[in-house]
């Protein structure tokens, strides 16, 4: 899932510079969303490891 944000961040970085501001902007806009659902699945799944071997 940190592949498919850095990914749309790279597309979002090359559509910017190419003069494509929709494309970059809703680009912009997935690569933020999959990386606060990384950060939120991560935290999730170390809070319940944790307490599983505690």
């Amino acid at each position: 899932m940190l592949r498919l944000a850095l990914l749309f961040f790279v597309i979002a970085i090359v559509a910017g510079l190419l003069g494509f501001g929709g494309v970059a902007g809703a680009a912009s806009s997935i690569a933020q969303f999959l990386f606060l659902l990384f950060l939120i699945l991560f935290v999730v799944f170390l809070l319940v490891g944790r307490s599983i071997f505690t």
